[in-house]
């Protein structure tokens, strides 16, 4: 039977050459007539098979997408059908009727023809014709045998076979292909010529054709897993054996890959392991790949004692791949790699937030962790209150002049004398400015002895030198924040001074009272704040005031403010002396 087979191939292209040699003049006399009945017929009469694939010619001396529309009604009454010429579609009965075609002159009728009305020995369901390459092959004209003229015309696409630069024949309306190309995977059309009541119709039939490679002639080849290798795999665990493998084409489907089991490479006694459904994919001409996988469910100690192997075959022979499960060594790497890694992230992590964000870290600890007592007696002032006048607090200015009021002398007299300013006279004018409001509850309630530049330094020295000294003869630095205040230079200044004291000595306090209603991240004040005031609003501790609050609100600050001024006050006795 494949002696025979083999012959066959031998034979049929010695059969075709001889049929194409006879035929060669022939196929001259046909390319001159094909391009004049295309180019002088104007009107044109098709009839087309339902179902099949159809494709109306177009004029060569058209250089355009040429689109041909219905002018009438068809059998269905359906309007608007069209079409470009030159292109594949698959032909419906809706499609009958008149067309003319843009950008020519041509025009033509279409009739599609219902498949019961040609008669069972005449419609041929449309199935594709398989040829092989690169040897002869021969092509039907579908629906031949009902009709006495055998006079064919066949097409490759828009293109007349006869054409076409190869060498090709036909005989009894069948295409003969003297050799077959790749490329001849297409749809072939077949025309003939019918006289019905003096009108001459172009029957076109299409045929699919489908180039295949020659029979397998060598068995399949696997490429995964190699021959003789292991695989780890851990206990109690699902494992998946793959097995790649390319096959040559075959016609008839005989490709199967299969896995099995043995003990100790015995081959004699191999059991069949449970498979998934094989994958396949053309990934050439000639060529498949198939992929099949064997599931473990769970890996025990007797599976590491078989041999597992993968055999694959096809009508010429087969190939087997044969490996050995191992149990995978688990590295304890936490204790003996992960632990240094981890620390020396940590480590590097934790330099870099320190370098990065230094500044910061002294400003909370020395703002919020004092060290150390602090000494109001070396000191002059207890608090450097450092503000910008306000229009409104411009016109209050004379209220800032001390009191003559003293101060309460012992600790007992400020205890009695820390009421809250709310509930007091004073207290009840929230009104007013903070920078009037502010000095007269520190001096005249509370009792603290205030530096004010414009007051208790003497006017004729060098401004920065002032604020530095003032700064140090101080406990505690309070900074009344505002749009204005952030936007004045020497005010900005006195707080920069500020910071840079705190950063220097750790028995300063430095407090922030934003009288604004708004926090660093809404003012962007104009110069720009130094980088060194912009780290440091971020941190420093603070406090909010706006006036017109209720008064359960504005009693609270007044608490939070008294805890956070100095524990000890400077001695008055000499100012006392004095006034």
């Amino acid at each position: 039977m494949q002696t025979g087979y083999i012959l066959g191939f031998f034979i049929l292209p010695i059969f075709l050459e001889g049929c194409c040699d006879e035929n060669y003049q022939k196929k001259k006399t046909e390319t001159q007539l094909s391009p004049g009945l295309r180019q002088d017929a104007v009107c044109r009469h098709y009839k087309a098979v339902e179902g099949e694939i159809f494709m109306m010619p177009c004029i060569e001396s058209v250089n355009m997408e040429v689109v041909c529309s219905r002018t009438g009604e068809g059998r269905e009454g359906n309007k608007g059908t069209s079409f470009v010429c030159g292109r594949k579609f698959l032909v419906e009965a809706k499609y009958s009727g008149k067309y003319t075609c843009s950008g020519s002159e041509l025009f033509f009728h279409l009739q599609v023809v219902e498949r019961i009305s040609l008669g069972p020995g005449c419609f041929q369901p449309e199935e594709i014709r398989e040829l092989v390459v690169n040897i002869g092959g021969k092509i039907p004209c579908p629906g031949l045998n009902c009709s006495n003229n055998t006079d064919v015309i066949w097409y490759k696409g828009m293109t007349a076979v006869s054409r076409l630069t190869r060498s090709t024949c036909q005989e009894d309306g069948w295409l003969h292909l003297c050799k077959v190309r790749k490329t001849d995977t297409d749809v072939f059309f077949c025309d003939r010529q019918i006289n019905e009541s003096g009108v001459i119709w172009t029957f076109r039939r299409a045929v699919n054709v489908s180039v295949i490679p020659d029979e397998a002639s060598y068995p399949p080849r696997i490429v995964h897993p190699e021959n003789n290798t292991k695989e780890k795999v851990e206990l109690g665990q699902c494992h998946t054996l793959m097995c790649k493998v390319y096959f040559p084409f075959e016609k008839k489907f005989s490709r199967e890959v299969q896995w099995y089991m043995n003990y100790s490479g015995n081959t004699e006694n191999m059991t069949l392991l449970p498979m998934e459904e094989q994958q396949h994919t053309r990934i050439s001409h000639k060529e498949y790949k198939v992929i099949r996988r064997a599931i473990i469910k769970e890996v025990t100690p007797q599976h590491l004692n078989y041999r597992y192997t993968c055999i694959a075959g096809n009508n010429v022979g087969t190939s087997s791949r044969t490996i050995q499960l191992v149990e995978k060594i688990k590295v304890k790497w936490p204790s003996l790699v992960g632990y240094p890694i981890v620390s020396l992230l940590l480590v590097a992590g934790l330099g870099t937030v320190l370098h990065v964000k230094w500044l910061e870290i002294q400003l909370i600890y020395r703002s919020r962790f004092q060290h150390g007592k602090q000494h109001g007696g070396e000191k002059e002032f207890d608090v450097f209150l450092s503000y910008v006048w306000s229009s409104q607090s411009a016109e209050l200015e004379g209220v800032l002049t001390l009191s003559p009021q003293r101060g309460p002398d012992s600790d007992e007299e400020a205890c009695l004398s820390s009421m809250d300013p709310p509930n007091t006279e004073e207290g009840k004018s929230t009104q007013r400015p903070l920078e009037v409001l502010l000095p007269r509850v520190l001096e005249d309630w509370w009792g603290y002895r205030l530096c004010l530049l414009e007051r208790d330094v003497p006017p004729g020295g060098a401004y920065t030198n002032d604020v530095v000294l003032a700064i140090k003869r101080s406990q505690m630095l309070i900074c009344l924040l505002s749009a204005d205040y952030l936007s004045n230079n020497n005010a900005v200044f006195e707080l920069e001074s500020g910071i840079q004291a705190l950063l220097q000595n750790s028995s300063l306090k430095l407090l922030l009272i934003w009288t604004s209603g708004a926090s660093a991240s809404l003012i962007q004040p104009d110069p720009p704040l130094p980088p060194l005031v912009q780290r440091a609003l971020k941190v420093l501790p603070s406090l909010d005031w706006t006036s017109g609050k209720p008064a359960r609100a504005t009693s609270n600050f007044w608490r939070s403010l008294r805890k956070a001024m100095p524990d000890q006050r400077v001695k008055l006795s000499s100012l006392m002396q004095d006034q």
